[in-house]
């Protein structure tokens, strides 16, 4: 007698062994998709991830003074207007603090050339000099400068291609430097006084 015919006398089709094998590798599967979710969730929670929300600063009103470098300053006001209870002002006499941007320079090397001498990488730097200080010209944050720095590869038969990308790249920068200001007002102090 056959595997098959015996099988068929017991009533049971074939295959319903190797079906049961599969359903219970699945249901393995998914306790263990299970655990690690819930794992990785108690990692997260343990290690003192949030999401962002509102910041905080030391002070309830800011004059940001960018004369230096508009464009920046406008960013710069945009993400602090968005972000928190700070309110922004447009003078500096209603200002419990006073943010200036004294420089934005954009700089730009070669990183590296090819065997030829031809440039074969470039390196774009942003530097930005700030400082906070109150009404009395009590340093807030001292003086301080903060740089951002982006390569990218260069191809003279795709020019305009790699304008664009420098364009986006310096951008880019802009709003990385942006939140980074962000981020050290935050820890801004009121002075003693």
């Amino acid at each position: 007698m056959s595997s098959s015919e015996r099988l068929a006398g017991s009533g049971r089709a074939p295959g319903t062994r190797a079906r049961r094998r599969i359903e219970a590798y699945g249901r393995r599967a998914a306790r263990a998709r299970l655990l690690a979710a819930v794992l990785l969730a108690g990692a997260l929670a343990g290690c003192g991830f949030h999401l962002r929300g509102d910041v905080s600063y030391s002070f309830t009103s800011l004059y940001v003074n960018g004369a230096a470098a508009p464009q920046f300053a406008l960013e710069l006001q945009r993400a602090l207007e968005s972000g928190g209870a700070t309110r922004v002002v447009t003078a500096p006499a209603e200002a419990q603090a006073l943010l200036a941007i004294t420089s934005v320079v954009d700089d730009k090397g070669v990183l590296s050339l090819s065997g030829g001498g031809r440039v074969r990488e470039y390196l774009l730097t942003k530097r930005v000099a700030f400082n906070v200080r109150d009404a009395e010209g009590r340093d807030w944050l001292p003086a301080s400068e903060l740089t951002v720095r982006r390569s990218y590869t260069y191809n003279e038969t795709e020019v305009l291609a790699r304008e664009a990308q420098e364009q986006r790249l310096l951008k880019e920068m802009q709003t990385d430097a942006v939140q980074q200001i962000v981020r050290r007002l935050q820890a801004a102090k009121k002075p003693a006084a």
